[in-house]
């Protein structure tokens, strides 16, 4: 993997999936949100946000043969939600909740092409 250029304290620095088909993973969040990877070979990819350049890596999909059930829900942010969720739906993600609105924002769930379950919000 590579090194993040700073590390914060106590702070969300890498995040890891797993999924059960690391080329279709990479198609969907290629597709839905404009992520880059750094391949390292069949079994791992490391995810760059997109906006070019060699920016760090924030996590990374990792080949399983299941997903794990009842891990952590990352939260993606996004300036126009219903735009994402155009692209989500539009790449073959399953919106499994909202989009709702909370304090602060709305947001919606949603599952990859694997079954990971992620949410993006909006402060709008």
């Amino acid at each position: 993997m590579a090194e993040p250029l700073e590390h914060r304290h106590h702070a969300i620095d890498y995040v890891e999936l797993t999924v059960t088909d690391l080329a279709e993973a990479q198609r969907f969040y290629a597709e839905a949100f404009g992520w880059e990877f750094n391949d390292y070979g069949g079994q791992y990819a490391g995810i760059r946000d997109g906006s070019g350049g060699s920016g760090p890596e924030v996590g990374g999909l990792a080949l399983g043969a299941e997903v794990r059930p009842g891990g952590p829900l990352v939260l993606l942010y996004s300036a126009d939600l219903d735009q994402t969720l155009a692209s989500v739906t539009s790449a073959g993600g399953r919106v499994v909740n909202g989009p709702y609105g909370f304090p602060g924002g709305r947001r919606f769930h949603f599952q990859d092409t694997s079954g990971n379950e992620l949410g993006v919000w909006s402060e709008v």
